[in-house]
């Protein structure tokens, strides 16, 4: 028999977004693979994850998260009783909307749903726009009601959520990660013997190589899905009405240098190859 038995619950069906991360603190999960925007009440380092147009593009992204300052990151919730085992990828956002959204002032006046995050709720605000807070599974039915107007998130959660069946404008942005933590709480891990410590830490290593493929793959699937039903129609942006999007979000940056860290800040931004 193993060392170690893994139970795994899926979809929330144990705890929710509201009380997973205390769950895990008070040891009542071991476990999570959280999305980074969570984490806000533990760290405002990892907001770098949330600055809208900061990464180039997903290598970029994985670039980022092999260096040793994003290494750092993965303990920066220490005192928290947090301890990060890896960056688990989702892939890159994009906004959908009741419009076409071609430049930066197409989005004034909309209701964007967004996960819990200061950032992103200064980066719609501005747009002009309005960001409202809302758990995933909540999304669709908010829109459907029309209290939101838009949304961001990548093609496998937006394939996910049916978003086709009521945002008739995907616009590819690709302008922020959307990107999990793989957390354990510091007691409970520290608590394992070194030994099988050591073996789990390997397994996580290759099993986030796994995740982090099949996630890529996934999104490229379901983005051929959606454009291939018709539901939607893609709005692809010009370089110039691209860079538009990067200059009117990029003043963000600078709000939360201090914040995050302008180490942090720099090392993000040098793994940028086009610039």
């Amino acid at each position: 028999p193993g060392k170690v038995k893994v139970e795994v619950y899926p979809n929330s069906t144990l705890f929710g977004d509201a009380d997973e991360i205390e769950a895990l603190r008070a040891n009542k999960v071991q476990m999570l693979a959280t999305s980074l925007s969570k984490f806000e009440p533990y760290t405002k380092q990892l907001q770098v994850f949330d600055l809208p147009f900061l990464f180039d593009d997903l290598e970029a992204l994985k670039r980022f998260q092999k260096r040793d300052k994003s290494r750092e990151l993965l303990r920066s919730m220490a005192k928290h009783g947090i301890y990060g085992l890896a960056y688990w990828n989702n892939g890159m956002k994009q906004l959908s909307a009741t419009r076409e959204l071609h430049r930066p002032d197409d989005a004034k006046g909309l209701v964007f749903r967004i996960q819990p995050s200061s950032v992103l709720e200064a980066q719609f605000a501005m747009l002009g726009a309005t960001a409202k807070q809302l758990s995933y599974a909540e999304t669709l039915k908010a829109m459907q009601a029309g209290s939101v107007q838009g949304t961001e998130n990548t093609w496998s959660n937006l394939a996910g959520q049916k978003i086709d069946s009521v945002q008739p404008y995907i616009t590819e942005t690709n302008h922020g990660a959307l990107s999990y933590m793989l957390i354990t709480s510091s007691a409970f891990w520290t608590g394992i013997p070194y030994q099988t410590r050591t073996e789990l830490e390997s397994i996580v290593d290759e099993v986030t190589l796994v995740v982090n493929k099949e996630a890529e793959a996934l999104n490229q699937k379901e983005r051929e899905h959606l454009l291939a039903a018709g539901k939607s129609r893609l709005v692809s942006l010009s370089a110039e009405e691209h860079e538009a999007w990067r200059n009117a979000m990029k003043p963000l940056w600078k709000n939360y240098e201090a914040q995050i860290g302008s180490d942090v800040l720099r090392a993000a931004q040098v793994v940028n190859r086009k610039r």
